[in-house]
């Protein structure tokens, strides 16, 4: 029998990680965010920092013009190898028990192999700036842009691996705002859904 895993994916700056933590705690199981890049660090040889960098996001500037010029004469990238330890792990995960994964495309990467809910976590452009700059500080580049940069990287990646769409409604069982519900609520909906199926 497959084990039930919530997926979580966010928009930048929405708190879809805490979300994800707190849905974990009400539950009583694991969730999985940064461990994923240790674990992947481990495996692969690679620093954290450059994990966290390119595990999930596209690399600046064009992503499609950048994924094909950092390629070899065979076609295979740094980021091919950490795509294909980041699924082991992750598929690794959802066969050990239930658990609550963050990012990494665990939602299109889960769906063959585990009970999974599917959940996106979006909010308002200006709560998502003034959680950045509580979150992470001050930067040189204004929030906004913070914002649509990573979203953008973010979306550019996921297209490239999965070949769908992110962000698209469809490819989720729920999408909630946490501007418009709060964290705690959001975190309660998945529970009680988590519980339901």
């Amino acid at each position: 029998m497959k084990n039930k895993v919530i997926a979580i994916s966010r928009e930048f700056g929405s708190g879809g990680r805490t979300v994800g933590k707190l849905t974990a705690e009400k539950l009583g199981i694991p969730c999985y965010d940064q461990e994923i890049i240790q674990k992947i660090a481990e495996e692969s040889g690679l620093c954290e920092d450059f994990i966290a960098e390119h595990g999930e996001y596209a690399s600046h500037g064009n992503w499609f013009a950048n994924a094909f010029a950092n390629r070899d004469y065979y076609g295979h990238s740094v980021q091919d190898d950490i795509w294909s330890v980041q699924r082991k792990i992750i598929t690794g995960l959802a066969e050990k028990g239930p658990c609550v994964i963050v990012g990494r495309c665990a939602d299109y990467l889960l769906q063959e192999t585990a009970d999974c809910i599917t959940v996106f976590i979006h909010a308002d452009k200006k709560s998502r700036a003034e959680r950045i700059v509580k979150q992470y500080g001050e930067s040189e580049q204004a929030p906004e842009r913070r914002l649509r940069d990573k979203d953008k990287r973010r979306a550019a990646y996921y297209q490239f691996y999965t070949d769908r769409k992110w962000g698209d409604v469809n490819n989720y069982d729920i999408a909630l705002s946490t501007s418009s519900l709060g964290i705690e609520k959001c975190a309660e909906i998945i529970a009680d859904l988590y519980k339901s199926k």
